[in-house]
């Protein structure tokens, strides 16, 4: 699949694009250039895919080399969300040579990153198909990364949860704990009626649970969606026909030790919804590389 980058991403890309190139240049610049490479000295280079994956990040050359060299210019030659195979020709860039050579580390450190996270979070697609479970990523992300990276899942075809605590409410087992101590009759369902209330009823309540003790408490005030934590395939069903008699319109989201091996197994289950931090704490960078076409 094909994804929209939009303005809010890259605000979010022009900020680490800036961090990057000065954690790199400083205020001296590239001693090995200043050394060895002619102001004048012109080139021709073509990013490609060393590898099988996804492909996510492709704006962000142009991205990084407006910010360091306009006189760069790229033209993609394929969208993120399309398929990589080794030797596919990503972008072009044309220009200074200088520049181009600056820039290689910084365009690689975006691109392979987020094309690993896209490639990995299609793995994960493919392994569910067929059943009506999505994939969504978490909020276990890169300090500064997290609009990049859930941009990566949508680009490999996953589902992307709350962006922040800003945006969603979802009531964790510590929430629950913390908001026992004030309430001399506590149950997860006036939790769940509270948070409602706090938000007069305009964003969806996603509880989690990890028993079904807990889940029948939760049905109880119907929930958009629970959460059923470290749950194996066999409670999951169990869940889902309490689900189904208590509160039909609850969407159940298995998350916890979720792998490549066990994510089918889970699915199948029909569950909704599958969440999985490891699409972007645990992604391997995409092998990709830059390939010098001719130089000026």
């Amino acid at each position: 699949m094909t994804a929209q980058f939009t303005e809010a991403q890259k605000t979010a890309a022009n900020h680490l694009i800036k961090l990057s190139l000065e954690e790199d240049l400083q205020q001296t610049g590239d001693l090995t250039c200043q050394a060895l490479i002619e102001k004048t000295d012109q080139a021709e280079i073509q990013i490609v895919a060393r590898q099988t994956g996804v492909l996510a990040g492709t704006p962000l050359t142009s991205l990084i080399f407006s910010n360091l060299d306009p006189e760069v210019v790229c033209t993609d030659h394929l969208s993120d969300g399309n398929p990589l195979e080794p030797g596919s020709i990503i972008t072009t860039c044309t220009g200074p040579l200088a520049s181009i050579l600056i820039g290689e580390r910084t365009v690689l450190n975006f691109l392979t990153h987020l094309s690993g996270v896209a490639s990995l979070t299609s793995k994960y697609v493919k392994a569910v198909e067929g059943t009506k479970a999505v994939i969504l990523d978490t909020r276990k992300t890169l300090p500064g990364w997290r609009i990049l990276e859930k941009y990566a899942v949508a680009a490999g075809g996953g589902t992307n949860h709350r962006m922040g605590l800003y945006d969603g409410i979802l009531i964790k087992d510590n929430h629950l704990a913390a908001w026992a101590t004030r309430n001399s009759h506590p149950s997860i369902a006036a939790a769940i009626k509270q948070a409602r209330e706090s938000v007069n009823g305009e964003k969806g309540i996603e509880v989690e649970v990890d028993t079904l003790d807990q889940l029948a408490d939760a049905l109880e005030a119907e929930p958009e969606i629970v959460l059923l934590d470290n749950m194996p395939p066999e409670i999951l069903k169990q869940a889902i026909q309490m689900r189904n008699e208590q509160s039909p319109n609850t969407l159940l989201e298995a998350s916890g030790g979720i792998n490549l091996e066990t994510v089918r197994s889970v699915a199948e289950t029909g569950v909704e919804r599958i969440s999985v931090g490891a699409l972007t704490h645990s992604s391997i960078a995409l092998d990709l590389g830059f390939d010098w076409k001719r130089r000026k």
